[in-house]
């Protein structure tokens, strides 16, 4: 029978790491999290352990999940941040009990719905969420291009000033603000707190431990921004030097000018100076710029599917 018990923090991320990390290791872009990962998710600014669960079988952990719950965000609904079952215990009811535990916890603190989070070809989470009642809400790309021959003369705004930014509060500012003024109206936004922000920004984002932020003008005034960044980490369990595009975003009025395109370019530029060999971006299919027609105007094609599932619980 399983037994799914909380988290215990300054105990349990040892166990935390190695469950999620071999469950995880299936995906091609794997990296295991350290332990130095999860003092740095424990710091940051919107760490609740509130919901995170462990789930044992004759007293040997098995799986894993976060019912992460967002204080900043105005629409009641959680997330399933992890969930993870090690393979040779999926499919005898052990994600069940962890998804049912969570939502219970999502119930007791107000929300009315949450959200899971699957790939394409992650055929037993799949078939776990849609049993459960999870509907198909949201597909996401990645998207990958080769770093050899960047693209020019394709569009991009003819002596576009692009600048790197300052690791300052006043550089910190403006990228945050381009940011939330960029992404206004996108699938799943929030406001990025200036907390949030200079926290994620200084504590190697995603994992990358080497970061490129870039501003772009038009009229001397601000109207977009590019954040590009290489997880060594990685690099070195993969032994492939792989660049990300974390995000990128113009001010609505300046679309469609050429300004995205230049930005993309100053990115796999800054990616490939420090010799990266490609580089590996996510996108939003239904984004309402249209980004993903950008992305493949600069070489990228589509490596896998990410898909956001939803539930109502109240």
């Amino acid at each position: 029978m399983t037994n799914v018990r909380r988290f215990i923090e300054g105990k349990d991320e040892e166990v935390w790491l190695r469950v999620q990390n071999e469950a995880y290791r299936e995906y091609e872009d794997f990296r295991p999290d350290t332990i130095e990962d999860m003092e740095i998710s424990e710091r940051s600014p919107g760490f609740d352990s509130t919901g995170m669960f462990i789930a044992e079988l004759d007293g040997k952990p098995v799986g894993v999940v976060n019912a992460f719950v967002d204080r900043h965000r105005k629409e009641m609904f959680g997330s399933l941040r992890v969930l993870g079952v090690l393979p040779e215990f999926r499919r005898r009811g052990v994600g069940r009990c962890l998804v049912e535990n969570a939502i219970e916890s999502l119930k007791k603190r107000g929300m009315v719905a949450v959200q899971g989070w699957t790939r394409e070809g992650g055929v037993d989470c799949r078939s776990l969420l849609e049993e459960m009642g999870f509907k198909l809400t949201r597909t996401f790309c990645s998207m990958r291009a080769d770093l050899k021959k960047i693209p020019y003369d394709i569009g991009e705004l003819e002596n576009c000033m692009v600048r790197e930014i300052q690791m300052n509060k006043d550089d910190i500012e403006l990228v945050r603000w381009l940011h939330n003024e960029a992404f206004k109206g996108h699938f799943n936004f929030r406001p990025r707190t200036s907390e949030e922000y200079e926290f994620w920004l200084m504590n190697e984002p995603w994992g990358c431990d080497t970061v490129g932020v870039f501003i772009s003008y038009a009229n001397e005034k601000p109207v977009g921004f590019v954040e590009a960044g290489i997880d060594n980490k990685f690099i070195e369990h993969k032994g492939i030097k792989r660049g990300w595009i974390l995000s990128i975003g113009v001010l609505n009025p300046d679309r469609e000018k050429g300004i995205g395109t230049a930005l993309m370019q100053q990115a796999m530029e800054f990616l490939k100076s420090k010799e990266m060999a490609d580089v590996e971006l996510g996108v939003d299919t239904s984004n309402p710029t249209n980004a993903i027609e950008l992305y493949r105007k600069m070489g990228f094609k589509i490596v896998r599917k990410n898909l956001a599932y939803t539930k109502k619980i109240l």
